[in-house]
């Protein structure tokens, strides 16, 4: 079977409710998308759900059970992966049926493929074609993937009682080997940098390894910000005999949820580099892959298994979209912020899909609301910002923390989240006792009180949006999207995304978005200045060496968008963010 993707999109993760169960509303249509799998009690509650609406047996894992978080996931993903089967099944029955459904499939098409060409052959000569259409669509039609993303940060080490159970129940661990004993052939992603432990438990399950033609059944995905993050992640994985099968770059600010700000890198010059250098990497993998397989005993694959290198963060036009596939070779484009847009895709209340959709460009902002202490892209008028900012007013901030997910903080021997009422209690009462001045007082009981509950505050759209009963304390809704959803103000169904995403509609109203490389240049000067600003206060070797080197990558990538848009319109928005650093240098002068 051809399992070459129709799409040259994917939904990356979004949040822990967004995508969750994404690949249920769009996998039929040959669209990949990937569901976070760290909500052990989010995964469940969906399980339930989507076992009673299909009409599929329930069988509820409770707490009680050993290894309920794995098995958990495991269910919820085998039950995902039995729906889109059966609905990919019916799809295809009823595509070669139904001439409006073909022409709506049609209308979902990239231009020129082959697919598209068939369906309007139907269309002109009727049953005559039906046949053939049949024959083909099971040649080259196949479900969109179900990928799965695993944050490695989150690893909570966990307990029975007050005893501390082995490492392979921490919670990546546990979602990894969910994921590992599910009937999937698909894809981990592995996001927000290298977990060792986590990487090397990956050896423990033969589904990770390829077979003598090279194929692998549950495959790997990086998603890294640079090339130097590829190669040394990636050896340290082949060096277990373990092959990358995608390094998914994602842009440092100009994404959404968490932001991982490099020092200036910016995402032009890195695609650039694993254009020059992939297949260079592809060699060196293959040969360390090999000499580990070969220690283990193991099949050493004839073929070298496939690699890909896909990108996202910040694209919103179908221009945007071919340059990558285009000038960089990459093979997928991760549209994310928009799709939260599309009731069909994503999971998202009614209430908070209004809000992203007239929400203004000054509302879109990096916090510092995230437990993890990383920047996190947020909306302002949140129903979980408003129910934070009531508690702060009434003398009570901070969070019951009823799933601990982000309880990564040590006090008193416990492990407690940052976002929690009994740390925040603490630490105000900490702040109270130190002579202060009014303004450094307020800033640091701020950066506090600012503290959010992530944990429930990004699973709860999904129980919204379906009628769902939301247990325990009010935490509202957190949602994360990129600053590139400023530039999309409506809701939209499927059908019109993905014709925008190929040219053939043009949803966005505002004529004045820049560039993508550009508003991430914009983005990242901003950050420049706030660097500059922290190296003026710490005064130290360290920090005036991240100025120099912050701005000298600043400098090599405006210097590569200046050759690479030579006699192009997007030269007008360079040239206005070339004057902001020259203004910012001028401030620099450490």
């Amino acid at each position: 079977m051809n399992t070459k993707p129709i799409h040259t999109f994917h939904i990356p993760v979004m949040g822990l409710a967004f995508t969750v169960d994404s690949p249920i509303r769009v996998a039929q249509y040959g669209i990949d998308s990937v569901i976070s799998i760290v909500d052990d009690e989010l995964i469940e509650r969906m399980n339930a759900f989507y076992s009673k609406k299909f009409n599929f047996p329930y069988h509820e894992v409770t707490k009680k059970a050993f290894d309920y978080r794995a098995e958990r996931i495991t269910n919820y993903l085998n039950l995902v992966d039995t729906i889109v089967q059966e609905k990919f099944t019916e799809f295809k029955k009823e595509i070669t049926e139904n001439k409006s459904l073909q022409l709506n499939f049609s209308n979902l098409l990239p231009k020129g493929h082959d697919l598209k060409k068939k369906l309007q052959e139907v269309a002109n000569n009727g049953l005559a074609f039906k046949d053939k259409l049949v024959d083909y669509i099971d040649e080259v039609l196949h479900p969109g993937a179900i990928d799965v993303n695993i944050m490695t940060k989150l690893d909570k080490e966990n307990f029975d009682k007050k005893e501390a159970l082995p490492q392979e129940f921490n919670d990546a661990h546990a979602a990894l080997r969910g994921f590992a004993k599910s009937n999937l052939s698909s894809s981990v992603v592995l996001s927000a940098g290298m977990n060792p432990r986590l990487y090397s438990y990956i050896e423990n399950f033969e589904d990770f390894y390829p077979n003598e033609s090279g194929v692998i059944k549950k495959k790997i995905i990086l998603k890294v910000s640079d090339f130097r993050s590829a190669q040394i992640q990636s050896r340290f994985l082949a060096q277990k005999g373990l092959w990358v099968s995608e390094f998914r770059i994602e842009s440092g600010l100009n994404c959404g949820g968490h932001a991982f700000a490099s020092d200036g890198y910016l995402l032009g010059p890195i695609l650039d580099e694993f254009k020059t250098k992939r297949e260079e990497l592809k060699e060196t993998m293959f040969a360390t892959v090999s000499k580990a397989l070969e220690g283990k005993g193991k099949t050493i694959p004839t073929n070298v298994p496939s690699l890909k290198v896909t990108v996202q963060g910040g694209v919103g036009t179908a221009e945007e979209h071919q340059f990558l596939l285009d000038h960089y070779q990459v093979d997928s484009v991760g549209w994310g912020s928009p799709f939260l847009l599309v009731k069909e895709a994503t999971s998202v209340d009614d209430d908070t899909r209004e809000l992203l959709a007239n929400a203004k460009e000054n509302d879109f902002y990096l916090s510092e609301i995230s437990p993890l202490g990383v920047s996190f892209n947020a909306v302002n008028n949140t129903t979980n910002q408003q129910i934070r900012d009531a508690r702060i007013d009434a003398g009570r901030p901070g969070s019951s923390c009823p799933k601990k997910f982000l309880a990564l903080h040590k006090l008193n021997d416990e492990q407690v989240c940052t976002a929690s009422r009994k740390f925040q209690k603490k630490a105000l009462k900490e702040l109270d006792a130190l002579e202060l001045t009014e303004e450094i007082y307020q800033e640091r009981k701020k950066a506090i009180t600012d503290k959010s509950c992530l944990c429930t505050g990004l699973a709860n759209a999904a129980y919204l949006e379906n009628d769902m009963p939301i247990k325990g304390e009010a935490q509202g809704v957190v949602i994360c999207p990129g600053p590139n959803l400023t530039y999309f103000d409506t809701e939209v169904s499927l059908q019109d995304m993905v014709q925008h995403i190929y040219g053939d509609k043009n949803i966005m109203h505002n004529a004045l978005r820049p560039h993508m490389f550009i508003k991430e240049l914009s983005l990242y000067l901003d950050a420049f200045k706030n660097t500059i600003k922290q190296a003026e206060r710490e005064a130290s070797a360290q920090a005036n060496k991240k100025v120099v080197r912050f701005r000298k990558n600043l400098e090599d990538g405006i210097n590569y968008y200046k050759e690479l848009f030579h006699n192009s319109p997007i030269n007008e928005q360079l040239t206005r963010e070339i004057e902001k650093l020259a203004v910012l240098e001028t401030a620099a002068t450490l």
